[in-house]
């Protein structure tokens, strides 16, 4: 096996990282892009990972949150400009180990670009072997990184959301691939914060047939760094490290890694709907509360325009709300990323709850995509209900959960959307909702009841459909419905007596 050296790390003129590709980091941030999305990281921070000795990596002096990602490296081979997927593997000439490295601290001074968060010296450590790349299958390699000695990764390539071939060819429609460039391949779930006196340890390996015959066990080795504390403070002329609990819980993967206190369980309203009351509003359509609503003077009660996923189901639960508020570029990047009111909105829906979105209507943009419906029925939410766009329909439809939308649309909320706020009064498809109030739906609309109201407003439409069952009986036999629907004081007398025991 071959090891990484100087010399090749002086060739790598660009340093490509992609954002995410394994689907365990896509449900752990909560988003799984549609295409692949990339930033560079300067081959200054590129750092030889010996096999004789670990390299040395420096948390920058007054940082907290030195992240450490465990990665699979591509290294060209031979330049590639415009191919494609079928051709694009065949570029590739070597395959290491990488820790993508970086500091949270410093993730504002540069949204997006990363330069400053990922682009520190040392920060791109490689090696210490190759494995060649036309030895190996690029759908069977395998990533695990230890930290501490723990093993914190453990992943396969064979389901990637962007194969390596789609990424070399997909990055050679704009520029060129040169010989001895390293593109990162991302990171599954599992990374997380080292300290200084940390020893980060990745490999990657496979083992795959060839044309040669079979070769088992193929390994880079282990790419072993150590953290030491930087000392030199950072002038006082440009951005300074500083943090917060969000990025402390995006850098450890989660709140209780962080060693944060959980976040605060959203209140949950205040609830009429007993499981007897239930019962009684699943037993009668849309169309028969929605005409006792009338009578109570209430004719705005509907969220109009959506179509639901599941038709044939019948919903009745209590509402919890989330509001979308139009996207402004400067408070996308303070409300939009990390645990957003999305997310917690998904993130505490209770069983048996409703979770109703203020999309106003927008149907530019997705509101809620594969991963966070699924989130959403795994805590046994009865429905979720926009009045915007569903991203990854294929998948939402397939789902047992109901979703009510206004469209399919593939593009992420951020086009669109800030998501601002939850369990407050929000507007949805042309009415009022309040946290707490009671939803119910099936394939003739979708009725938003006040509480106080419920119990006699369920009562009477148990009456009315009991009344209307007794009128069809009687045009079943023939009679006009003057007189008879509605019923006047004739027809009402009949009924009584046809309403007795017989038909208890």
């Amino acid at each position: 096996m071959e090891q990484v050296t100087d010399h090749i790390l002086a060739a790598a003129r660009k340093v490509i990282a992609v954002h995410i590709n394994y689907p365990s980091r896509a449900a752990q941030r909560g988003r799984t892009p549609e295409q692949p999305s990339y930033f560079l990281k300067p081959s200054s921070s590129l750092a030889l990972g010996p096999a004789d000795a670990p390299s040395t990596v420096e948390r920058p002096a007054g940082c907290e949150l030195l992240g450490f990602e465990g990665e699979i490296a591509l290294i060209i081979g031979k330049p590639a400009r415009r191919v494609g997927m079928a051709d694009a593997w065949s570029h590739v000439e070597w395959v290491t180990a990488s820790n993508d490295l970086g500091v949270y601290d410093l993730r504002y001074a540069d949204k997006g670009s990363n330069l400053r968060s990922k682009g520190g010296d040392g920060f791109t450590p490689v090696g210490p072997g190759l494995i060649a790349a036309d030895a190996v299958d690029p759908a069977q390699l395998r990533v695990r990184t230890w930290h501490n000695g723990d093993l914190v990764q453990d992943d396969t390539t064979e389901d990637l959301l962007f194969p390596f071939a789609r990424l070399v060819a997909d990055l050679s429609q704009l520029l060129t691939l040169e010989e001895g460039d390293i593109i990162l391949t991302g990171t599954p779930a599992g990374a997380s914060v080292a300290k200084p006196g940390d020893v980060v340890e990745v490999e990657v390996s496979t083992s795959t047939t060839t044309a040669g015959g079979t070769a088992a066990g193929l390994t880079t080795g282990r790419l072993v760094t150590r953290v030491t504390e930087g000392t030199t403070p950072f002038a006082d002329f440009g951005a300074r490290p500083r943090t917060d609990d969000l990025q402390r819980e995006e850098a450890y993967g989660s709140r209780e890694a962080a060693g944060l206190a959980p976040a605060a369980p959203a209140e949950a309203p205040a609830s009429v709907l007993t499981p007897e009351l239930k019962a009684k509003l699943e037993s009668v359509c849309t169309a028969t509360l929605s005409s006792q609503l009338r009578k109570r003077g209430l004719n705005n009660v509907s969220i109009d325009g959506l179509t639901s996923t599941r038709p044939d189901k019948r919903i009745v639960g209590l509402a919890r709300t989330l509001r979308y508020v139009p996207n402004r570029e400067d408070l996308f990047k303070t409300h939009g990323g990390g645990f957003n009111a999305q997310k917690k909105a998904i993130d505490s829906v209770n069983e048996g709850e409703i979770l109703v979105m203020e999309a106003r209507g927008e149907k530019g943009t997705g509101t809620i995509g594969d991963i966070l419906a699924l989130r959403a029925q795994v805590r046994g939410a009865a429905a979720v209900i926009t009045d915007g766009g569903v991203r990854d329909f294929s998948a939402v439809a397939a789902m047992d959960m109901p979703t009510y939308y206004s469209n399919p649309h593939p593009a992420v909320l951020g086009r669109r959307h800030i998501p601002w706020d939850t369990d407050i009064t929000i507007a949805c498809g042309g009415t009022t909702v309040q946290p707490g109030d009671i939803i119910v739906a099936d394939s003739d609309g979708i009725l938003v009841i006040p509480p106080a109201l419920a119990d006699e407003l369920a009562d009477d439409s148990i009456a009315q459909e009991r009344e209307e069952v007794f009128i069809a009986e009687m045009v079943q036999q023939g009679h006009s419905v003057d007189g008879l629907y509605p019923l006047n004081a004739e027809w009402r007398a009949k009924y009584e007596t046809w309403d007795g025991p017989a038909h208890d």
